[in-house]
C-alpha cells in the first residue's frame, strides 16, 4: 500500500478506535459511577493508544472521543427515549446491558448531532463495536435500533437510495 493510501485509511481508524473506547468509558461511567472529566482524563492519559493489561489499544482520535463521550452525556435525556422508542416492545433501555446501553447512545447521538457522517456509517460502525463485545444477535439488534433513528432522522439519506 503507497504511502498516500496509508494516510487516507488513518482519520477513519482512529474514529473507530475513539467509538470503542468512548463506548468503553460510558461504560466505565455507567459502572462505576465516575465523572465525565475524570474518565476522559483517565482514557487520554492511560488507554488510548496505551497497551492496559497486554492489551494494546489502537490510536484513537482524542477530539473524536471527548465529542462522542461528553455529547452522549449532555443529550443522554433526549437519546434515551429515542432509543426506548425503537426498542422491541417490554424491552426497556434499563434492562439491556450496560455496555450495548453505550454503543446505542454512542450511535444515536452521532445520528443526532453528526450530520458530517453518513447514517450508514455510523451504524456499520456501531455494529462492529457491537461484535467487539457481543454474539450476532446483539449486534443485529444494534443494526435494527440505529437504522430505525437513521430513517427517522435522516430519511432524506435513504430516500435517495430506496428502489422505485
Amino acid at each position: 500500500m503507497n504511502d498516500d493510501r496509508k494516510a487516507a485509511a488513518k482519520p477513519a481508524n482512529r474514529r473507530g478506535a475513539a467509538r470503542l473506547a468512548a463506548v468503553q468509558a460510558l461504560y466505565q461511567m455507567d459502572i462505576a459511577e465516575a465523572t465525565l472529566p475524570m474518565v476522559i482524563a483517565e482514557f487520554e492519559a492511560h488507554r488510548l493508544g496505551r497497551e492496559v493489561d497486554g492489551d494494546q489499544y489502537r490510536q484513537a482520535d482524542p477530539v473524536f472521543f471527548r465529542d462522542i463521550v461528553s455529547g452522549v452525556v449532555r443529550d443522554q435525556r433526549d437519546l434515551d427515549p429515542q432509543i426506548h422508542k425503537a426498542l422491541t416492545p417490554g424491552w426497556p433501555l434499563t434492562r439491556i446491558d450496560a455496555t450495548l446501553r453505550a454503543v446505542l447512545r454512542s450511535g444515536a447521538y452521532e445520528l443526532a448531532s453528526r450530520p458530517d457522517i453518513p447514517a450508514r456509517v455510523i451504524i456499520t460502525e456501531y455494529v462492529d463495536v457491537a461484535r467487539a463485545f457481543f454474539d450476532a444477535d446483539a449486534a443485529g439488534m444494534v443494526n435494527a435500533v440505529l437504522d430505525t433513528l437513521a430513517r427517522d432522522r435522516r430519511s432524506a439519506e435513504f430516500l435517495a437510495s430506496e428502489p422505485t
